[in-house]
């Protein structure tokens, strides 16, 4: 689950993060009232959306004036902002933070993600803050320095003071940073996230670090200890077929390609995302429909699939194990004929009662391409994309 600026900065507060003095706003009227609040001249008016990339899409803009807050307000309320991460769709901005302005003296970076390959946790810095992150990895990774924290001892001081000195931070910007540190850490572990970020982290001009932003998501399997931030949630911010799915208990993510998937098993998903990609396409979702492909599931999957009008075929990949493959041939037959499928679709089905389950598909007057492998699956969903495949 991802959340607004405004609110990782509310958490931020609880956990003793310096961060400037601000406050949300849902209409120019309210953005004036803070900004009345702030007691300040120049204050920051930045769009709330779950990407990244705000300032340079117009969303983040200097006010030196009450004049100017409520014109550029009016601006960005309501406004489509793109950005690298919302891509060319863009996301409608229904929220503002109103922010004091901040004497910036260095702009730097700090994260925090799990690290898969180590079972660890990387904390990672980088003194080239308000750039993105992704493209200082790609460009100078010798730049994103990283100290790995081992879940149960958690992050030292030792570690802290040493992330502080490769940023080249002396004096009472180290004590500072390391204050920083470790209550990111904190917030980080206690809240069950998946990402704390920083960008950028701020020496001021009066020597003290600071969160001049903040993004946070949270792992969504460990919701159920921390039902208070559910009042975070903002479903408008939310992906509507990512949300149509939860309501089926399906698991699913829009991708950018062309080639829909509904398959069980996460690790299977993943297989035929990347088997369709070798073979020249571009997997449009991820679809786990999970241990049960019944007729129901399966036409849920269908309708979640083709909401995307990108894409041009459908690939079914399921392995009978617990499941029977005749019953899934049946439950797809079934949904094919509630549900307009307008795109080819091809089935490929392994395991137990495969045979019979060919046997249906085969007898059905619906049209299937039917694979009898994988890999032929994959083949002729993508060709069939282009009309190679009849």
């Amino acid at each position: 689950m991802k959340i607004h600026e405004y609110q990782a900065k509310e958490l931020f507060r609880k956990y003793h993060v310096s961060v400037p003095e601000g406050y949300p706003a849902f209409s120019v009227e309210e953005a004036l009232e803070a900004y009345d609040r702030l007691n300040v001249e120049t204050a920051v008016v930045k769009a709330q959306i779950h990407a990244g990339g705000r300032g340079k899409g117009g969303g983040v803009k200097l006010a030196h004036s009450r004049e100017e807050v409520k014109k550029i307000a009016s601006q960005i309320l309501g406004m489509n902002l793109v950005t690298h991460q919302t891509g060319p769709e863009g996301k409608e901005v229904q929220r503002l933070l109103i922010e004091s302005g901040i004497d910036i003296a260095r702009e730097l970076y700090a994260g925090i993600v799990l690290d898969r390959t180590k079972s660890q946790f990387a904390f990672m810095v980088s003194t080239e803050g308000g750039v993105e992150i992704e493209k200082v990895a790609a460009e100078t990774p010798e730049k994103i320095i990283k100290e790995w924290i081992d879940p149960d001892i958690g992050l030292t001081k030792t570690q802290s003071r040493n992330l502080a000195k490769a940023l080249g931070l002396y004096g009472e910007q180290i004590d500072s940073a390391v204050d920083i540190f470790t209550a990111l850490w904190t917030v980080f572990s206690e809240n069950d996230c998946s990402l704390v970020e920083i960008n950028p982290l701020v020496v001021t001009g009066d020597n003290h670090v600071m969160a001049l932003d903040a993004k946070m998501n949270f792992d969504d399997n460990g919701l159920f200890r921390h039902k208070e931030l559910l009042d975070y949630r903002d479903i408008n911010e939310e992906d509507p077929a990512e949300l149509e799915a939860n309501k089926f208990n399906l698991n699913y993510i829009k991708l950018d390609g062309n080639v829909g998937c509904m398959v069980n098993g996460a690790g299977l998903a993943m297989g035929t995302m990347d088997i369709i990609k070798i073979y020249g396409g571009e997997p449009a979702n991820f679809l786990d429909v999970g241990g049960v492909a019944n007729a129901e599931t399966v036409a849920n999957g269908f309708k979640i699939i083709l909401s995307d009008p990108n894409v041009k075929s459908i690939l079914i990949n399921i392995f009978g194990g617990i499941v029977r493959c005749d019953r899934v041939a049946q439950g797809v037959i079934d949904a094919m004929e509630t549900v307009e499928v307008n795109v080819p679709v091809v089935v490929r089905l392994e395991g137990t009662n495969s045979e019979q389950a060919a046997e249906l598909l085969e007898k059905s007057p619906l049209e299937f391409l039917v694979a009898t492998s994988l890999a032929d699956a994959a083949e002729k969903a993508v060709a069939s994309v282009i009309g190679g495949v009849k």
